[in-house]
């Protein structure tokens, strides 16, 4: 499973954050408050995905992403998509064993997924769940 802090360092750790995240309910009122906008570039950085296709991937409007970046901070609700990347992001380099592998199965149509990519499922809770699934799967040796 993927635990807290290896979330809170796929979204820059406590230089971005600027707060000491240790446990699940920090993380949560972390989010509540909003992320700062510098968690999704470090995200996107890891994932080496264009701005646009993690935007669609978030459904965050090009028009949303530049009025965040100048305040400098993602609302709750955005926060949280940006929580299920990150989780998912964790998840899979934890059981790919890198975050090239991980960035690598997020990009790619998965016959698991109905030939759909991971990151195209992560703008839904039971989306993401599904995906999250599949790396269970993975992780255990199962053939999916």
């Amino acid at each position: 499973m993927t635990t807290t802090a290896n979330i809170v360092k796929a979204l820059g750790g406590r230089s971005v954050l600027k707060a000491k995240v240790r446990t699940p309910s920090q993380l949560t009122e972390t989010i509540r408050t909003g992320l700062p906008y510098a968690s999704l570039e470090t995200l996107i950085s890891k994932l080496r995905l264009p701005r646009t296709e993690a935007a669609a991937a978030l459904n965050l409007p090009e028009r949303t992403l530049a009025r965040r970046r100048k305040e400098k901070r993602l609302s709750p609700d955005e926060s949280d998509r940006v929580l299920r990347l990150a989780r998912l992001f964790s998840h899979a380099a934890d059981v790919l064993e890198s975050e090239e592998n991980a960035a690598a199965w997020l990009s790619q149509p998965n016959r698991a997924l109905h030939k759909k990519t991971p990151l195209s499922l992560i703008d839904t809770d039971s989306g993401t769940r599904e995906a999250e699934d599949v790396l269970w799967q993975i992780a255990h040796g199962i053939f999916s």
